[in-house]
Parts: structure tokens; C-alpha cells; sequence
């Protein structure tokens, strides 16, 4: 496995890999790595010849309040994960490659992006569209795998692939959960221990939200109202709960299929999402 710190390195071994005619797939993450991401390294490994993992911790998709200089870093860790998983090759690169100091060109969905996350977090995907179209121009991918848990995340970027002609096909992996229900994250490392039992609640409120729309409720206050209640009965506190169409993001009431069901809340400072799909 190759460990590469910089973008010409990256684009030399990919051009090398391309003229052998190999199918190259990229995991994007921000590192700290847990069984979710992992999950992604294999699905990628099941349609690629070779596997990349760009691990980057992307300053211009976090707030000014938001965690940037406490989010979870442990790369002698992930690195060997990475080596255990069989990847080929590992991009960890510095902000300041990534980014110049007079960076001025920003890459921004407008349309599924101001909801959900975005409205909490006004300009988190502009960044997020950003470094990802950086890193598939950088690695030269062909392929693309994200995870469902950051459901709009994926549509949007989904909806850049589309709008900018952009060479790459994207591959969608289930979203992955510990034993007790609780959607795998880096940033259940920030939860006390009973911050992360009461966290349970989310998961919790949404099975319950989907048993009632199987029964036949399409409600869409109603169906909020359970995940809400539970969070909030754990001491969480909302940031968002929405039911929205799987393909616009748009609000629905009363709800159809193909819906999504999204929430943000807090416990204690960590901030968690998590969702479900009603088909």
C-alpha cells in the first residue's frame, strides 16, 4: 500500500494505473476510520481494480463554531486499516495542498443543499461539493463510493455528478449501525457514556416512526412527532426533523414513497444524524 502526501504523486500513480487499463475506485473520508467507512472500502474493492482512501479532514465544510480543531485524528491508525483492507493506496494530504491561499472557485448545488443540514449549516456543502470534485479530478477515479448515512450529502453530490458532466460513477452503501442501533459515526467518540445510551433514543424514535407508516399513517407531523418525543424525553435537543422526498428533498405531507426521513440532534455538544427510508 502507498501512502501519498501530495497531488502530483497522486496523479502520476493514477495516470500509471489508467494505462494498464485498471478501474480505479475512491473512498473519500475525514478519516477515523470505524466499520462504516470500512464497508465502503470493500464494496469499492467488489467493482475496482484498484482501491484509493483520501483521508482530509476539510476546513471549508465546517462553521465557525463547528469542530474542526477537535474532530477525531488518528492516521497511524487508519493507515493500517487501510493496509488490512487491502487498499492500494492512501491520500492524506495538508490543507494548505489542497487549498491556495487565494482559493476563490467553489463548486455549489443549489437545490438539494439549503434543507436538512444546510440549513444548520450554511455553507457545509459548498465545501463538501468543493473538495470532492478536487478529488476526483486529483485521483482520476472512475468510481465513487459514499455512504447513505449522510443521505443528503450523497444526493447532492449525485446531483453534481449529473449537472457538471463529471466522469465518475457513484455506488451508495447502506448505512451501518452498532449492535444496539446506534448509527455508526467518528463522532460517537465525543459521547459519555450515558450521553451515548440516551443517543439510542434516535434510532429508537425512527423504527417506531416507520412501524407507524407501515400501519398505514401518512401524517407527516405525526410520523416527526415520535422520533421527537423519544430525543427529547432522552434529554436530546432538535435540530432538525424532516420528512422529505427521497429525490428532491422536498417536504411531504401527506407522505408518499419513495420518503426520507432525516434528523440532527444533539446530545450533550455531539452533534448526530441519522435517518431511514421509507420505500
Amino acid at each position: 500500500m502507498q501512502t501519498l502526501r501530495d497531488i502530483d504523486s497522486v496523479s502520476r500513480l493514477s495516470q500509471l494505473w489508467r494505462a494498464r487499463n485498471l478501474r480505479l475506485a475512491l473512498v473519500p473520508t475525514m478519516g477515523f476510520l470505524h466499520e462504516g467507512h470500512l464497508s465502503l472500502i470493500r464494496l469499492a474493492r467488489q467493482h475496482a481494480d484498484r482501491v484509493m482512501v483520501s483521508i482530509f479532514v476539510n476546513p471549508t465544510q465546517f462553521g465557525p463554531n463547528e469542530d474542526l480543531a477537535s474532530y477525531p485524528r488518528d492516521f497511524a491508525r487508519d493507515e493500517q486499516l487501510c493496509r488490512q483492507e487491502g487498499v492500494d493506496a492512501v491520500f492524506y494530504p495538508e490543507p494548505a495542498g489542497m487549498y491556495a491561499a487565494d482559493h476563490s472557485t467553489w463548486v455549489d448545488e443549489e437545490s438539494l443543499s439549503g434543507g436538512l443540514c444546510g440549513a444548520s449549516r450554511p455553507g457545509h456543502f459548498r465545501g463538501v461539493c468543493t473538495v470532492v470534485l478536487k478529488l476526483f479530478n486529483i485521483s482520476g477515479c472512475q468510481l465513487a463510493v459514499f455512504g447513505r448515512k449522510d443521505a443528503q450529502q450523497a444526493l447532492v453530490i449525485q446531483r453534481m455528478v449529473r449537472d457538471l458532466n463529471v466522469p465518475v460513477r457513484l455506488l451508495l452503501a447502506p448505512l451501518l449501525r452498532e449492535a444496539d442501533g446506534l448509527a455508526l459515526s467518528s463522532r460517537n467518540k465525543y459521547l459519555s457514556l450515558a450521553e451515548r445510551q440516551n443517543a439510542l433514543s434516535i434510532y429508537q424514535g425512527l423504527q417506531e416512526a416507520e412501524a407507524e407508516y407501515k400501519s398505514g399513517c401518512r401524517d407527516a407531523a405525526r410520523l416527526c412527532e415520535i422520533p421527537r418525543r423519544r430525543i427529547s424525553q432522552a434529554g436530546g435537543r432538535i435540530d432538525y426533523i424532516e420528512l422529505v422526498s427521497q429525490d428532491s428533498l422536498q417536504a411531504l405531507d401527506p407522505v408518499k414513497a419513495p420518503a426520507l426521513l432525516a434528523l440532527a440532534a444533539y446530545f450533550g455538544k455531539t452533534r448526530l444524524i441519522d435517518n431511514i427510508f421509507l420505500d
